[in-house]
């Protein structure tokens, strides 16, 4: 907890911090502290959960393999008594193998045996067949009769054989019948009686029937045959005799037909039975052959099931010593293939055990980072997560890991290269924004200026359907809607610093339900919440100031470019340009790399995830063996990979370093153009534009095979390239500072800069003690002594004697000091060598800060080359050679400049005139007009303009969004925007715009080269007056001096106004049309004072809104308009030196006229404009102190001041300075009381001053008591003490102060000194009443005591206060000590300075400046109430007097009074040279 508190709390600092350094801002609130707790309590659960997970993986996959090892063993013991039972088992399957095989043998010789005989069998049977088939077929004539005669047998009826029986003597035919049956029947003996006896037989008819007939012998047939044949008798007859006796004859006839057959076929039928009885032999010879086959079979069956069962057997003890084989083999594949993950894995094992442990600091610190570090930039994170929360976790002895790395704990390697092949650059800082993106407890809001996490988002999220919108959208809510019902992820792009409170609910994640259904409010409805939906916002602000409540609601993260970062990429672009083969093995590497490293962690989860699922015994599982192995193999081959991966990156790194030096420059170069943006908010910059012209440089750079040749092209190419792109679209005043900026940024980046010296440089001494060393010589300006005290401490080595050797050498010196160039001569005695460029800049700084802008010009050009100081021409033909149709091209208008004429003939000369041109300026109900034009320019390749877009600037947003909607513009398409300079330009637009600074010429002769350049031959032509020609000569020069005037600055004019090319050509409306008059009207005069009037009060007059600058016009018509300027006797030259003559050319052509202005030379001095040629100097002067204002702004604010101060203690010890210094507060209840009831006018004023004065005292005192508690960190920093802080530290007052304080232009230190004179001041008009001398920039309305004189004077005198003005005149005081009496009336008036001439006080007038003499000290001034009717002045110059050198604003303010001084020069010479009082010195 204590941890926890102290990290909150060091948040609050180092957001003070970081607000410091970089002008960033960061807010911790509560909500950061509850989001710190959740997401450790979280993070620390996940962590353990995964961790606890792990470990049960790693020691379920170590078990198994532990579980192989152990039953090796044992399986090797049972291996060996297995493969003894196998061989015993073996031979006896083999004794019964030769048993079966003998008596398989036997059992082939029956079986072919039984063939055989079977064969024989068929044979015989054929045979017995055929024979007794012809047998039967001759036997079956004869059965016929047989038949017949057995017919003829059944036909008789016992009765008829009883006859015959009866018969004692038969008939002897019937006697011999009968006898022929008797033989037939084989009975012994032949007789009657034998016959009658057979014929008794009850069965003798059904015995005949059924005679074997077959078995009848020859001799029977014979002897049968012999008896018929000796009875001569037919059947016929027969019957006659005997019905029986006829039946028998035939019968016995048809027993002789057949026998007869059967005779002649009995050797046929004997055969037969021969051959049956041989078959019947042979049939029971095989049936016994097959009986003893049989027998064999069984045996042999019995034989085959003895050996079968012993094969089993057999093969059950073989198959159970192969499974414990393979088993083995399978053990020893797992232990040797997985031997080396064993040992890792129990490496890891050990580790992850210890992790588990140390998860409490890494959670802790890793849920830090989650919640507090995602503004932050790089160098913050480290030192908050590295050198201050971790130190404090090891000191309170929670386990932590060491070293700790962010990304072990909440990344791996395989989601990184996924990250990085999805666009995400791979530095450090964008892999911890990955991290903040996609694992915050709070939505990501991210600050993108160069849209690097919007690609990666957009890529990430593609394939999930992302939404994109804007606030600006009027659909987004339901866009959003869609989103969070269906669970897609949405991104909300270019976020401004508003953030629509619709979606408030949605970033709080006020989910409600659970289950099935969740909901979230969106707007004034509830709708359906899928836990899927993702929001990211982003912004293309640089320096978002955000509001605690987004802070709270978001998780604000900084993805801006790291230097690092971006020159890893441009290393990336350079190597890819010059060694395109290897970068691209390289992006091959990285993505087969992640490739690999993501199968590795699949192999390594499957080889874990089939271990610890399998099984029943695992080395029984052969397929999850071989993929195991197979798993192993390839994890093995990966392995290979990414070392050989990881050998020919190093080798491939090698290379691309030597590219390095250039990518780095390019880094360099790119953050100096993107630090512009702090100067101007025009200066955007997009990394994709920027990423344009670096490869355009890669490409124009001469090639060489000599790397170190090659390198100095790249960068010498590039760095020229970045200048001319960047001056293109930056006004001329911050081209130096841009090449100053590059110059030192490049040396720094080479380590040949010393910060401290370059600090010095620009802040100069910002101490508010002045030193103790008393100047020692007059001509030594103030300031410049102080800082030379400060050079001393800051670069001892070469300055610690400086001082002395001034005093020795004060002549040389002194003569260096007086010179018109000292930059560029060499310095007085020793030092005229050993100092270095910068150190010359420092030195130059405390003598002549007028020659500072000069020497910086010098310093560039000697550092980097001439082309550095020497910006580009900018010609439309090259603008629009550059430009695209995707490319708006945007002018940045500057007073006085207009681009739309020379676009109009650009466009005429690239035939884009007429109809192909449209213009539109911007306004108020032009908004769908410009959108129109826009859709149809773009469809049809028109050019369009659109002017004075800084009228409309949120308009701007909907053209940002038509313009990113706009797929396929036309190729010919080209935009062209005009605007003012303005903060609220969309960032989208300019990043992707072509930026164009117009400003007119600089320099009197490219001022009037540019108007001739733009006026038409004819136009010169067309007016026949003589006088036409040199009067818009006169005319042409007039413009050129009244716009160079403004360069230096309030001396030239108080408002700076935009006189431009349109006011010239209507003037010259104005001349061409009142000389055709004239010359029409034969009128030899020129109405000259209409022709003032119109040109110098109504024309150009016009845009004046100041009176004194009013009144400079009118005398430059004064001084060039009137007939003097055509007097032959007494020629006019608008300024004549022994240099240059500026004077009207002779009358003649354009061209002649064009001659004569290129035969000027290019620079010019101020007083060809009637300035004095001190302006110049307070020109460079003014133009140093803007450079080292805008330096800072440029400028790291760093933690270390040179004498080893931190920063925190410097602003501290400012603070209390100052502390010790306030005065106490007036007490103005006493005062008020001590002046009475009734005060004048001027006490009064008194008590106002006070009351004014004590606030402000209040307000420091308050302010300065809450910063040293913020710097203790007992308090928040807000940004009112966070802008106090940086003023501290930079010498400067704090606004919250200068809002209290008169309006001032010094530094901090001499602005208290100035405070604490005021304290003296108002302390002796309190004590001893109103002051003799008036130290008139002591009050804080000076105005208002001046008015009280009046008042005063006019209640005394009786006066009317309206017609009573001031008069005022120089005295011959010179000291307000020598005043020892009130004046009379009014006041005296010290502490007025005098800029643009100089007092004399002999003559009592006023006189030119001494050179280098910008302001002097006037002598006490008495100011006087009179009656304005009273007043007639004469040689006397009206001179403003104005609170500071800034004079007034176009607001009017700064005007104190006029005074009166004296003059012998005519009033129209002070006018031109910028006369003025003021009451501040800078």
């Amino acid at each position: 907890v204590d941890h926890v508190v102290c990290v909150h709390l060091s948040v609050g600092q180092y957001s003070s911090e970081f607000q410091q350094k970089l002008r960033r801002i960061n807010h911790v609130t509560p909500k950061n502290y509850l989001d710190f707790v959740s997401t450790y309590i979280k993070l620390l659960q996940r962590k353990d959960k995964f961790v606890q997970e792990q470990c049960q993986r790693l020691s379920g996959g170590m078990k198994k393999l532990i579980d192989a090892s152990e039953q090796i063993v044992v399986m090797n013991e049972k291996l060996a008594v297995q493969k003894v039972a196998v061989t015993e088992k073996s031979e006896a399957c083999e004794l019964l193998l030769n048993d079966i095989s003998s008596k398989t043998e036997q059992g082939k010789e029956k079986q072919q045996l039984a063939q055989a005989k079977n064969i024989e069998i068929e044979e015989q049977n054929k045979v017995i067949a055929k024979e007794k088939t012809e047998a039967e077929e001759a036997l079956a004539a004869a059965l016929p009769a047989l038949e017949e005669a057995r017919m003829a047998l059944s036909e008789l009826e016992k009765s008829d054989v009883t006859e015959i029986r009866t018969f004692a003597k038969p008939p002897q035919q019937v006697q011999t019948v009968c006898e022929c049956i008797v033989i037939l029947k084989g009975l012994k003996e032949v007789s009657w009686k034998t016959a009658k006896g057979m014929m008794s037989d009850t069965n003798f008819l059904s015995s005949l029937q059924n005679m074997p007939v077959d078995e009848i012998s020859p001799t029977q047939v014979r002897n049968v045959q012999t008896m018929m044949n000796k009875m001569d008798t037919d059947y016929s007859h027969m019957r006659e005799i005997s019905r029986a006796g006829g039946g028998l004859y035939k019968f016995v006839n048809a027993i002789l037909g057949y026998c007869a057959v059967a005779r002649e076929i009995k050797p046929k039928r004997d055969k037969v039975a021969l051959l049956e009885k041989n078959y019947q032999m042979s049939k029971r010879e095989l049936e016994r052959i097959q009986k003893e086959l049989s027998s064999i079979e069984a045996e042999l069956d019995r034989l085959n099931r003895q050996y079968e069962e012993a094969m089993a057997e057999k093969r059950a003890l073989q198959e159970e010593a192969e499974i414990m084989e393979r088993r083995l083999t399978a053990a020893d594949k797992l232990i040797s293939g997985l031997g080396s993950e064993k040992a890792r894995w129990k490496i890891e094992l050990e580790e992850l055990k210890d992790r588990k442990v140390r998860l409490l600091g890494d959670c802790l610190l890793s849920s830090a980072f989650l919640s507090y570090v995602g503004a932050f930039s790089w160098d913050f994170r480290h030192e908050m997560l590295m050198e201050n929360w971790q130190k404090d976790i090891c000191s309170k002895k929670i386990p932590l890991s060491q070293p700790f790395k962010l990304e072990s704990l909440l990344i791996d390697d395989v989601e990184i290269s996924k990250w990085t092949s999805e666009s995400l650059p791979p530095d450090e800082l964008s892999i911890q924004n990955g991290i903040l993106t996609t694992q915050a407890t709070r939505y990501p809001l991210c600050i993108d200026p160069q849209q690097q996490a919007l690609n990666w988002i957009r890529k990430r999220e593609e394939k999930n359907n992302l939404k994109v919108s804007t606030f600006n959208d009027p659909d987004f809510i339901k866009q959003l809607e869609l989103a969070i019902k269906f669970g897609y992820p949405f991104l909300f792009k270019d976020v401004d610093e508003y953030i629509d409170p619709v979606i408030d609910s949605v970033l709080d994640k006020n989910i409600k339900g659970s289950g099935n259904r969740q909901t979230v409010v969106l707007g004034d409805k509830e709708i359906d919440y899928d836990p899927s939906f993702k929001l990211y916002l982003n912004t293309k602000l640089s320096n978002p100031k955000y509001t605690p409540a987004i802070f709270g609601r978001t998780m604000v993260i900084n993805y801006t470019v790291t230097l690092k970062g971006l020159e890893d990429q441009l290393l990336s672009v350079i190597v890819g340009f010059e060694k395109k083969e290897l970068e691209e093995e390289r992006e091959r590497l990285i993505q087969e790399t992640s490739e690999n490293k993501r199968l590795l962690k699949d192999l390594e989860d499957t080889l874990l995830r089939e271990l610890a699922t399998s099984t029943g015994n695992m080395l029984d599982n052969a397929e999850l063996v071989q993929t195991l192995e197979e798993t192993k193999s390839k994890a093995s081959e990966v392995f290979e990979k990414l070392r050989q991966a990881e050998k020919t990156a190093k080798e491939i790194e090698s290379v691309r370093d030597g590219y390095r030096p250039a990518a780095r420059r390019g880094a360099v170069l790119f953050f100096c153009l993107s630090d512009m943006a702090n100067i101007n908010s025009m200066y955007q910059y997009s990394l994709t534009s920027y990423l344009e012209v670096f490869g355009y440089s890669l490409r124009k750079s001469l090639p060489d095979s000599h790397l170190l040749k090659r390198l100095r092209n790249i960068t010498d190419t590039l760095t020229l390239n970045v200048y001319n792109y960047a001056c293109t679209g930056l006004f001329e005043s911050d081209k130096l500072l841009f090449s100053f900026n590059m110059a030192t940024k490049i040396q720094e980046a080479e380590s040949k800069l010393n910060r401290d010296e370059l600090d010095f440089f620009i802040k100069g001494n910002i101490s508010l003690e002045k030193s103790s060393h008393i100047k020692p010589f007059d001509w030594l300006p103030d300031q410049g002594w102080e800082d030379l005290m400060k050079l001393v401490v800051v670069s001892p080595d070469q300055f610690a004697s400086l001082p002395e050797d001034m005093e020795k050498n004060e002549e040389s010196w002194k003569e260096w000091f007086d010179l018109d160039a000292p930059e560029a001569t060499s310095l007085p005695g020793k030092y005229a060598d050993g100092l270095t460029d910068l150190q010359h800049l420092m030195l130059l700084r405390c003598f002549r800060v007028d020659r500072v802008y000069r020497a910086i010009t010098n310093f560039v050009t000697k550092r980097m080359g001439e082309q550095y100081v020497t910006p580009p021409v900018v010609s439309l033909e090259s603008i629009y050679d550059q430009s695209t149709n995707h490319s708006p091209i945007v002018f940045i208008l500057s007073p006085g400049a207009d681009p739309a004429g020379d676009l109009s003939k650009l466009a005429d000369r690239m035939g884009y005139g007429g109809n192909r041109f449209k213009f539109l300026a911007m306004g108020q109900g032009q908004e769908k007009v410009a959108l129109h034009l826009l859709e149809t320019a773009s469809s049809r390749g028109h050019w369009l303009m659109l002017q004075n877009c800084h009228l409309l600037v949120r308009w701007l947003k909907d053209l940002e969004k038509a313009l990113e909607l706009m797929k396929r513009p036309h190729p010919d398409f080209r935009l062209w925007l005009t605007t003012a300079p303005t903060d609220e330009f969309p960032i989208g637009i300019l990043q992707r715009s072509l930026k164009v600074v117009t400003e007119p010429p600089n320099g009197l002769k490219l001022n009037l080269r540019n108007t001739y350049f733009k006026i038409p031959s004819s136009s010169l032509k067309d007016c026949p007056h003589r006088a036409f020609r040199p009067l818009v000569y006169v005319l042409a020069f007039f413009h050129a001096v009244v716009q160079e005037r403004r360069k230096y600055g309030k001396i030239g004019w108080n408002v700076s106004y935009d006189f431009n090319e349109s006011d010239f050509r209507v003037c010259m409306d104005v001349l061409r049309t009142y000389l055709n008059k004239a010359h029409d009207n034969n009128d030899a005069k020129i109405p000259w004072g209409s022709l003032k009037y119109l040109i110098g009060e109504v024309m150009y007059g016009g845009r004046a809104i100041d009176d004194f600058d009013r009144r400079v016009l009118k005398t430059y018509m004064d001084e060039y308009m009137g007939d003097f300027i055509f007097d032959t006797f007494q020629p006019f030259h608008f300024y004549h030196s022994n240099e240059v003559d500026y004077s009207i050319p002779p009358d003649g052509s354009r061209d002649d006229y064009m001659e004569a202005v290129e035969a000027f030379p290019l620079a010019n001095t101020p007083e060809v404009f009637g300035l004095h040629t001190n302006a110049e100097i307070g020109y460079f002067t003014r133009a140093a102190k803007n450079l080292w204002a805008q330096l800072v702004e440029l400028q790291p604010q760093t933690g270390e001041s040179s004498s080893g101060v931190s920063r925190e203690e410097f602003i501290g010890n400012i603070a209390t300075d100052i502390q010790a210094k306030l005065p106490e507060l007036f007490k103005l209840d006493v005062i008020r009381r001590k002046l009475g009831e009734i005060m004048t006018p001027t006490q009064v004023v008194l008590m106002q001053e006070l009351e004014r004065f004590n606030k402000l005292i209040k307000k420091m005192d308050a302010s300065l008591n809450n910063l040293q508690k913020a710097l203790a960190g007992e308090v928040g920093m807000s940004l009112e003490l966070d802008e106090l802080a940086k003023s501290l530290f930079n010498g400067q007052i704090p606004s919250i102060w200068r809002s209290l304080s008169p309006a001032t232009l010094k530094s901090l230190g001499n602005w208290m000194l100035h405070f604490l004179n005021r304290n003296k001041q108002y302390i002796s008009w309190v004590n001893d009443g109103e002051p003799l001398v008036m130290w008139l920039s002591g009050l804080h309305i000076p105005e208002s005591y001046l008015t009280a004189l009046v008042q005063a004077t006019c209640r005394k005198n009786g006066w009317p206060l309206d017609k009573s003005t001031l008069y005022s005149y120089v005295t011959q005081y010179c000291n307000a000590e020598e005043i020892t009496e009130r004046a009379p009336s009014g006041c005296y008036i010290s502490g007025l300075y005098l800029e643009g001439a100089k007092w004399d006080l002999e003559g009592a007038c006023l006189q030119r400046s001494l050179p280098k003499v910008l302001v002097e000290e006037l002598p006490i001034l008495r100011v006087i109430p009179i009656e304005a009717h009273r007043l007639k002045l004469v040689n006397t110059f009206r001179t403003p007097v104005y609170t500071t050198s800034d004079r007034r604003n176009a607001m009017g303010i700064g005007l104190v009074f006029e005074a009166d001084l004296a003059t012998q020069e005519h009033i129209s010479h002070w006018v031109l040279q910028g006369v003025c009082l003021l009451l501040n010195t800078d």
